[in-house]
């Protein structure tokens, strides 16, 4: 695995260069883009009815090197298409459970002593996978919460002044209820910064619901369900992602978004120069995932609620925060002139 993950890092450097210089020097490389996306969502798509829109958008922050954050009630899903995810793709996967007592050290691993040896020996966390599950997060301190922060921001953990840089791709899918506030740590405001999009799954509708329960009855659709690409494929399209262009004018717009969240009346703290990058960076995910190598107006429109609304902090904090906030981000932009 280790070797894997050297490889996949090696090719996502290659990408990189490539993208600053506009162009994919791999003409194999570049035929593969072409469907990638279309399949992986067509796949957790098998197990996920009627949620097209918010399976394109978990699928767009990972292409767009982005964490998601899943907010809804229990029994909606949101477990089963973070395990779609990990299914459909062949990459290492952990699921980490998130109790009050749980430990920084139990998520990003320790250095351990070994008296036959006499020497120190690094054991990694459950962090170093491509695709981490933390379920429930809010359920664990925030020393806990916390000790996510350098991996979701910089690929890496550092236990005893070592760094140990994370697997490439490297995907956090977090998942709360945020309506529950018995024996909870609500999420600082630091913490949800660092998630790219944040989702409410939300209740199928009763087509969608009477599939679920058909396709359950003699076994569960997800134990069926194979990979449909790598971790080289998913380098592949985050590194595309990286090639589509934003125009001046569009750029403008989004940046006009976010600044209209600084000056607003009901918010208190609006939206940090890290939202207008995570902000673009999704348009980038979007137009691809459309088959565009242009950014137009309308990704704009369709990834200000999920990036921007649990950024904010209201002036009058109430348990319906985030409806509130997705509410005025979605006024914000119907009141912005749209570029032609």
């Amino acid at each position: 695995m280790m070797k894997d993950n050297r490889q996949v890092s090696k090719l996502v450097r290659g990408l990189d260069a490539d993208a600053r210089a506009g162009t994919l020097s791999d003409p194999h490389a570049a035929a593969e883009l072409p469907g990638l996306f279309a399949r992986l969502k067509r796949n957790i798509g098998l197990v996920i009815a009627g949620k097209d829109d918010v399976i394109s958008l978990v699928l767009v922050a990972l292409i767009s090197r982005g964490h998601v954050l899943l907010e809804d009630i229990p029994g909606v899903g949101k477990t089963t298409l973070a395990k779609s995810i990990a299914r459909s793709i062949s990459a290492s996967y952990a699921r980490i459970q998130f109790t009050p007592d749980l430990l920084p050290s139990d998520i990003t691993g320790s250095n351990i002593y070994s008296p036959k040896e006499e020497r120190f020996y690094w054991s990694p966390g459950p962090l170093f996978a491509n695709i981490v599950l933390a379920d429930e997060i809010n359920r664990t301190s925030p020393r806990t919460q916390s000790a996510l922060l350098e991996a979701m921001g910089e690929n890496q953990v550092t236990v005893d002044r070592t760094s140990h840089p994370l697997p490439v791709p490297f995907f956090v899918i977090a998942t709360q209820n945020p309506y529950e506030v018995h024996g909870t740590f609500p999420l600082p405001e630091g913490q949800t910064d660092r998630f790219l999009i944040s989702l409410n799954v939300g209740l199928p509708d009763r087509v969608s619901e009477r599939r679920l329960v058909r396709d359950q009855l003699l076994a569960h659709p997800l134990d069926s369900l194979e990979p449909v690409v790598d971790a080289r494929q998913i380098a592949l399209l985050q590194a595309a992602v990286r090639r589509v262009d934003v125009a001046e004018n569009v750029l403008g717009y989004a940046l006009d978004v976010v600044a209209a969240t600084r000056s607003h009346a009901e918010v208190l703290q609006g939206a940090s120069p890290r939202a207008s990058v995570a902000l673009v960076r999704t348009c980038q995910g979007l137009a691809l995932a459309d088959g565009r190598d242009y950014v137009i107006p309308d990704d704009v429109q369709r990834a200000a609620v999920p990036v921007l609304a649990h950024r904010l902090v209201l002036k009058h904090r109430t348990a319906l925060r985030g409806e509130a906030a997705a509410e005025l981000v979605s006024g914000i932009v119907a009141s912005r002139r749209v570029p032609v």
